[in-house]
C-alpha cells in the first residue's frame, strides 16, 4: 500500500481494474469445487431442494461411506492409479531423451525431426486410423493401448527442449566429454539433476491427463476389471435416479434417490483430491519449470 500511494493515476486504475477482473475469476473458479464439496457433506434430501449453496446443510459422512463401500469405486480408482503412474514414468522418460537429443545442435536430421513433431500440433491420423494401429499391435483391451499413443506430445518435448537449452549450459558438455563422459553418462548424471523443474512440469501434466483420461478408455477397453475411475463415475453419473415401477416403496426410492444425489458429489471429490495431493509436492519447481522453458524458443 505504501508503493500503491506513489503511483500515476492510470496506474493505479490499472492495478484496481486488474485487482477486480482476477478476482472475480478466481471466485468463479473456486465456486463450483466450494459447492460441489458441501453438496458431498451434505443431505441428499437438501441437495435435491436446493438449499445448498455455500455451506453444507445437514452435515454428515453418509454420502463417502456409500461411496467407499461399492467396489467399482475401488477397482476404477486402483486401474487409474496404476495406469497414471507407469503412464507418467514412461511419457517423463521419452519425452526428456527426445528433448535432450533434440536440444544437440550436432545431432543429425535434428530440424526435420523437430519439424516432423510440430506436425503433429496441427494435424493427426484421426480415430479410426488409430484404432486400427491400436488393434493391429494387439493392445486393445490392454495398459498399453492408454500409455503408450500419447506418451511423448510436442508441447512437453518443446518446453523440456526449451529448458534445456537455456538452463544448462554447452560449457558443462564440453567440460565432460574432456573427462571421458560419453552422451549416455553425461544425460543421466548431469542433464537430468539439472532437470528437476521441467520434468516436475512434464509428470504433472502426465499424471493430470492420465488420470482424467476417458475417451481412451472407453473405446480401448472392453474389461470392466481395467477400466478407470472416469468411466465408473460417468455410469454413477448417468444412473443417480432410481425409476419407480409398480410394487416398490416410493417413499424408500426417494430416499436412494438423495442419497445418490449427495453420493455423485463424493465421488467427484474423491476423484479430485489424489491431484490435489500431489500438487503441493511438485509447486515449486513447477512454476519454475513453466517460467523458464516457455521462454526464449
Amino acid at each position: 500500500m505504501h508503493k500503491f500511494r506513489y503511483l500515476s493515476w492510470n496506474d493505479k486504475v490499472f492495478y484496481i481494474v486488474n485487482a477486480l477482473v482476477l478476482t472475480i475469476f478466481f471466485i468463479m473458479v473456486l465456486y463450483p469445487c466450494i459447492f460441489v464439496v458441501s453438496a458431498s457433506l451434505s443431505e441428499g434430501m437438501y441437495v435435491n431442494n436446493g438449499k445448498v449453496v455455500l455451506f453444507p446443510v445437514g452435515f454428515t459422512w453418509e454420502n463417502y461411506s456409500m461411496a467407499l463401500s461399492m467396489e467399482v469405486i475401488w477397482i476404477g480408482f486402483f486401474n487409474s492409479v496404476k495406469y497414471a503412474a507407469i503412464g507418467a514414468f514412461i511419457s517423463v522418460s521419452m519425452t526428456m531423451t527426445v528433448a535432450y537429443a533434440l536440444s544437440r545442435d550436432n545431432v543429425p536430421g535434428n530440424k526435420v525431426v523437430m519439424f516432423l513433431y510440430l506436425v503433429t500440433m496441427f494435424f493427426s491420423g484421426g480415430l479410426i486410423p488409430t484404432y486400427l494401429v491400436i488393434r493391429s499391435l494387439d493392445m486393445v483391451n490392454t495398459m498399453w493401448a492408454l500409455v503408450l499413443p500419447g506418451a511423448v506430445t510436442a508441447y512437453n518435448m518443446i518446453v523440456a527442449r526449451t529448458f534445456i537449452r537455456n538452463s544448462i549450459p554447452n560449457e558443462l558438455l564440453e567440460a565432460s566429454m574432456m573427462d571421458g563422459c560419453s552422451d549416455i553418462v553425461y544425460y543421466v548424471r548431469i542433464v537430468l539433476p539439472l532437470s528437476k523443474a521441467i520434468i516436475a512440469v512434464n509428470t504433472l501434466n502426465a499424471v493430470v491427463s492420465q488420470w482424467n483420461s476417458y475417451m481412451s478408455p472407453m473405446i480401448y477397453l472392453n474389461d470392466r476389471n481395467k477400466m478407470t475411475l472416469p468411466i465408473f463415475l460417468k455410469e454413477i453419473l448417468l444412473n443417480s435416479t432410481i425409476e419407480v415401477t409398480e410394487g416398490m416403496d416410493y417413499l424408500e426410492i426417494a430416499k436412494m434417490n438423495e442419497r445418490m444425489a449427495s453420493m455423485k458429489y463424493a465421488i467427484i471429490v474423491m476423484t479430485m483430491v489424489p491431484i490435489l495431493i500431489l500438487y503441493p509436492f511438485i509447486q515449486k519447481y513447477f512454476v519454475k519449470g513453466v517460467m523458464v522453458g516457455s521462454v526464449k524458443g
